[in-house]
């Protein structure tokens, strides 16, 4: 299909906006980037009327599908009889938190933001204001947010595996002050040693610990329940807030996110992205007693924002949680989720690949490498090479991904509509395809 109108919306895009795009992470080159016309339940169709198979979905918020008719209908009720934004409380501000309380028992009281980054802001501002103290850990390979303490980075991609010096810890890019390092550590999923030795050299120093169990950005590559459950027992014996970032497992691997898989709870909580399938909403929140720390009384952490709480995003997030609440979408795609690991498993399998899968079926990891992953640094020796390769024939045949293995498949409950017997025969083409270029590749 020819990509006449994404020629023309590039080059004119790139008079406008820096690399063409309104954030980094949709350039894909000149040839590549996606310029989407329409979106409706799993699919997307983009300028030149290419129709696709998302399981990008946006990197994670649609749970339930674009364009549901049933959130959509919500907010349009919200926008034309009662308003978007006001500056003062409202009734629906309570009806989301309990909601919210209701499928996730970490969660005592709440605050809103407007993207992940703000929640995460938000929650590590609070444990710092009730602990009264200032370093801050997060583990190799998460993401929390874009904003500069937490842009820092183990530069993987530069690391040798095969040697013993540890990989280099860099900022994501420029503009990022070496300031912003300094009160922040940064450790290796399930190294228990590693944690061990934090805690015994900083643990009466550390203001909070801010992980992801199941990784977004490192292929669902997760925590194991000892490694988690170890970390939750240091937390408390020093004091110190575990912060469970849910920004992408929230309302999707669960109702109760990730800690409700493993069945452990954190001290302060952070979620976006599916809790309103697609309409820009997040929050934290936690045990009260540290949520208390928030507020205009003296000494209070400071929280706010004009657009938070705003009517839009509470009534998407006040739909789409009322349906996960009370349907099957979750179980809906989760079962297609694990009905597509399967035939990704045949597809791999006769082609000769060693392959692994890593997180839960709604939010699918794959690893070309014969063991599971365990860590980050695991993720630096799998084949990505391969991966990206197959990722591209993918999309070529209508089926839209991250080329990159860090980025999980996400499924929706639309994605039932998919036609599976399509997806593993273009699959195993793909396949083909890519196994056929890296043996010529000389």
């Amino acid at each position: 299909m020819s990509k006449h109108r994404q020629s023309l919306l590039m080059a004119e895009a790139h008079q406008h906006m820096p690399q063409g795009v309104a954030e980094n992470y949709r350039y894909w080159g000149d040839d590549r980037t996606v310029f989407v016309a329409s979106a409706k339940g799993c699919r997307l169709t983009d300028c030149d009327g290419k129709e696709y198979v998302d399981f990008r979905l946006g990197y994670g918020p649609i749970i339930l599908g674009y364009r549901d008719e049933r959130v959509d209908a919500a907010v349009i009720e919200q926008i034309t009889q009662r308003g978007t934004l006001s500056g003062f409380a409202t009734e629906l501000d309570t009806e989301v938190v309990r909601l919210i309380k209701s499928m996730c028992p970490n969660i005592e009281k709440m605050r809103f933001a407007n993207s992940g980054t703000e929640a995460v802001m938000g929650a590590v501002r609070t444990a710092r204001g009730y602990t009264g103290r200032d370093r801050v850990v997060t583990v190799e390979g998460g993401f929390h947010g874009l904003y500069d303490e937490m842009m820092w980075k183990s530069d993987i991609e530069h690391w040798d595996p095969q040697g013993s010096v540890p990989p280099s810890v860099i900022p994501f890019g420029a503009g990022i002050p070496q300031r912003a390092r300094e009160l922040l550590d940064l450790i290796v999923l399930n190294d228990h040693a590693m944690l061990e030795h934090l805690f015994a050299t900083q643990g009466e120093t550390l203001a909070c610990v801010v992980l992801e169990p199941i990784i977004g950005n490192a292929g669902s590559i997760s925590a194991t329940q000892q490694w988690l459950q170890r970390l939750r027992d240091l937390c408390t014996q020093y004091g110190t807030m575990l912060i469970i970032d849910e920004v992408k497992t929230g309302f999707r691997v669960a109702k109760g996110g990730a800690q409700a898989l493993y069945g452990i709870h954190a001290d302060l909580t952070t979620y976006a992205k599916a809790i309103g399938n697609g309409y820009p909403v997040a929050a934290f929140g936690g045990r009260a007693e540290v949520m208390d720390v928030v507020g205009s009384h003296a000494g209070g952490v400071v929280h706010g924002g004009t657009y938070t709480a705003n009517l839009v995003a509470l009534s998407a997030a006040h739909a789409t949680l009322k349906i996960l609440s009370d349907t099957d979408a979750l179980q809906t795609a989760d079962k297609v989720g694990a009905q597509i690991r399967e035939l990704l498993g045949r597809v791999f399998t006769a082609a000769g690949i060693e392959y692994a899968f890593a997180g839960p079926a709604a939010m699918l990891g794959i690893h070309f490498t014969p063991d599971v992953p365990t860590n980050y640094r695991d993720w630096r020796i799998t084949n990505s090479e391969l991966y990206r390769a197959f990722a591209w024939k993918l999309i070529d045949y209508g089926v839209m991904l991250e080329p990159d293995s860090r980025e999980p498949w996400f499924l929706c409950e639309a994605h039932q509509s998919v036609d599976l017997g399509w997806l593993e025969d273009v699959a195993t083409r793909a396949m083909r395809e890519a196994c056929d270029e890296s043996v010529s590749r000389p």
